[in-house]
C-alpha cells in the first residue's frame, strides 16, 4: 500500500549512507560477512599474483572467478557462499599440490621450477 512505497522511497533516498559509517544496515550479520568475503578475495588475490605460475594459471582463474558465483540475498547468498567456500578449500589445497610437484620437477631447461 503507500505506506509501503513511501518506506522504499525513504530507503531509495539511504542509499548514499550505504558504506558510511551512518549505514543503518552496516552492522548486520550478512554485511559483515559480504566484508569478511572482500576482505578474503583480496587476500586471495595477493597471495595469486605472488605465487603465480604457468601451471596454475587455470587453478588461478577458476579460484578468483568463485566470488562471482556467490548472488542474491539471505540465505539464497549464504548457500552459495558457503559452497563457494567449500570449492576454495579444495582450490587452495590444489594450489599447494601444484606448488610441490613445481618445485620438484625440471623445467623444459632442465632447472627446477621453484614453488
Amino acid at each position: 500500500g503507500p505506506a509501503m512505497r513511501r518506506a522504499f522511497a525513504l530507503l531509495a533516498k539511504m542509499k548514499r549512507l550505504r558504506g558510511t559509517v551512518l549505514d543503518p544496515f552496516a552492522r548486520t550479520e550478512e554485511r559483515r560477512w559480504e566484508r569478511a568475503l572482500i576482505t578474503e578475495f583480496e587476500g586471495d588475490v595477493e597471495r595469486v599474483l605472488r605465487e603465480l605460475t604457468a601451471e596454475r594459471l587455470a587453478l588461478a582463474t577458476e579460484l578468483l572467478a568463485l566470488p562471482q558465483r556467490i548472488r542474491g540475498f539471505g540465505h539464497v547468498k549464504r548457500a552459495q557462499g558457503e559452497e563457494a567456500e567449500r570449492r576454495r578449500a579444495i582450490l587452495w589445497r590444489r594450489w599447494k599440490e601444484i606448488g610441490k610437484a613445481g618445485a620438484t620437477e625440471p623445467s623444459a631447461a632442465g632447472h627446477p621450477v621453484p614453488a
